[in-house]
């Protein structure tokens, strides 16, 4: 008996384990969604047709400025003061050096002393030529001597004025070479100096794309760094010759901004319209699945979603310029790509 229920009682615990899990089963299995794959799946689409469009082209360049300029003294001389630093704005015939002129204002002094000796020697021999009391000849030779001597003192006063390096015009320093005590002589570079208030934005464009520029036109030029600044430029040069990658300089002249945003050597692009209109096959760019090397849309044929491998253009904003792969007329989805799957019943919701 004992032996009996050894072997019922451990059958009962296996049968009521049975029964309990496959009750949990069919619990677990009732709550569970079964996703019914014959249900049409309700999605948005739109119709591929065919866009008027201008085409766009864009080329990239840099920024220059208008005006630049490395300042050097006229005459030799040491330089005694500078007034002017890297980075410190200067106005048109602002001092930036002087240099030692005191040897040339002692010898303007000993020039202004022997015009005052010619000029009285002239009044002295001009009111004895009048009596006939020396011949004229020596009144001649007085007063020569004080045209001289003249000539002399101008060109020394002109000789201290350039002891004086001023900037030719407004401008940033933006390179300082030289300190007080240095050497100064022409031809010798003291500061770089550079105005940025007007620009020279340039670019290189292949033969195919001369065509898009002419003399004087306008366009809009978009700093890299500030592309929400607007910027407008005025084409001042066509290049007439091609470099070695057969490309041409076209430059555009244009305004910095008032707080000088826009600096030397910034890169930038320009934005050409084609004047001619092109019809463009189209569709919205959201519909667009897969991945960049190989984009696919989802299109619908007899009910169903069919993928589709299509061939890219170009990308505009929202629209995606489509190259092979569509035709105008095809029916793409747009909304509802979650649940999608190839071969997928839909349903198209207005």
């Amino acid at each position: 008996m004992k032996k009996l229920l050894y072997i019922i009682i451990p059958l009962a615990l296996i049968a009521l384990v049975v029964i309990r899990l496959k009750s949990n089963k069919e619990t677990a299995q009732n709550r569970i969604y079964t996703y019914n794959k014959e249900q049409a799946i309700e999605v948005k689409s739109d119709t591929v047709k065919y866009q008027a469009a201008k085409e766009q082209n864009s080329f990239t360049g840099i920024f220059e400025p208008d005006r630049e300029t490395k300042v050097s003294a006229d005459v030799q001389g040491k330089i005694i003061q500078v007034f002017a630093d890297a980075g410190s704005s200067v106005r048109k015939g602002q001092t930036l050096i002087k240099l030692d002129d005191t040897l040339l204002k002692l010898q303007l002094q000993s020039i202004e002393i022997q015009i005052e000796g010619l000029e009285a020697d002239v009044k002295r021999y001009s009111i004895l030529a009048a009596s006939d009391a020396i011949q004229g000849v020596q009144l001649e030779k007085a007063q020569l001597g004080l045209r001289s001597a003249q000539v002399q003192r101008n060109t020394l006063l002109e000789q201290i004025s350039r002891t004086i390096v001023v900037a030719p015009f407004n401008a940033i320093v933006t390179l300082k070479m030289t300190e007080a005590g240095s050497f100064a002589a022409p031809g010798v570079p003291l500061f770089q100096l550079t105005d940025i208030s007007s620009l020279r934005f340039t670019i290189n464009v292949p033969e195919s794309d001369l065509n898009l520029f002419y003399s004087k036109q306008s366009v809009n030029i978009i700093a890299d760094v500030y592309p929400s600044v607007p910027l407008s430029g005025k084409i001042s040069l066509i290049g007439s010759k091609g470099n070695a990658a057969n490309t041409f300089p076209v430059q555009f002249l244009l305004k910095n901004t008032s707080d000088l945003k826009i600096k030397s050597g910034m890169f930038g692009k320009v934005l050409i319209k084609d004047a001619s209109e092109i019809q463009h096959l189209t569709i919205p760019a959201s519909t667009i699945v897969g991945s960049d090397i190989q984009p696919q849309v989802y299109v619908v044929a007899m009910g169903k979603a069919m993928l589709q491998n299509i061939k890219v253009a170009d990308r505009r904003g929202g629209i995606a310029v489509i190259q092979s792969g569509l035709k105008e007329g095809d029916i793409v989805i747009t909304n509802g790509l979650i649940n999608l799957f190839e071969g997928a019943n839909v349903s198209i919701k207005n």
